[in-house]
């Protein structure tokens, strides 16, 4: 990464880190993946309940692995094997562990997380339930509005994590979103988080690296 790009990816994040700030999150600006997951682990103690909001993201820092090793308790819906009445019953738990770490699938320069999910568990818990969230996300979630985060979720999320998920969409042949009616469909509860929700302490994390889709 060139020191020119370095230099715009600090600039506008620490910008948009001052917005979230006036929107009530405890908001943070790191240069590097491996700084945001150090102080995502300084955030965890051992017995700790840590759930985890299905986040390529963050699966990508390889907290997890860290929270295991710290002595955290772990509930994760994502674990193999779980049918899905068992994985139901692990989100359920999610939305009232101590801690939910998950990443948002847009952030607006004016400091607006922007989700979309098909079960709802992973919105539900940005909102409450979890005594505290983190939201961790790269520097290539930032949009300028809410009109460009919800094109970002129907013409890169939507697509790409429905191809994550091996559905059967019309999204997942051609890459375009149809606004479908299938089944399979994932793009279902939309949220739009424009100040942090009252009673949850809220860590949103930017990095100045692309992560995630």
């Amino acid at each position: 990464m060139s020191e020119y790009q370095n230099w715009f990816n600090s600039t506008t994040g620490k910008k948009v880190v001052e917005n979230l700030k006036q929107n009530f999150f405890n908001a943070l600006y790191f240069d590097t993946q491996s700084e945001a997951a150090d102080y995502i682990c300084s955030q965890i103690t051992a017995g700790m309940q840590v759930a985890f909001g299905g986040s390529i993201t963050v699966r990508g820092l390889g907290i997890r692995e860290k929270a295991e090793a710290l002595g955290a308790i772990l509930i994760d819906h994502g674990v193999p094997g779980l049918d899905e009445t068992q994985k139901l019953e692990v989100m359920r738990r999610e939305l009232t562990s101590d801690l939910f770490i998950s990443s948002t699938n847009a952030i607006t320069t004016d400091g607006y997380l922007v989700n979309v999910d098909g079960y709802g568990n992973r919105v539900a818990a940005m909102i409450f339930g979890p005594r505290k969230v983190i939201i961790v996300a790269g520097i290539n979630k930032i949009v300028h509005s809410e009109k460009a985060a919800f094109e970002r979720l129907e013409k890169i999320a939507g697509p790409m994590n429905m191809k994550r998920l091996d559905r059967d969409t019309p999204c997942t042949h051609d890459a375009v979103c149809h606004d479908c009616k299938s089944l399979s469909r994932g793009c279902r509860a939309y949220t739009v988080i424009r100040r942090r929700p009252t009673h949850t302490p809220m860590d949103v994390i930017i990095v100045g690296e692309s992560l995630g889709m």
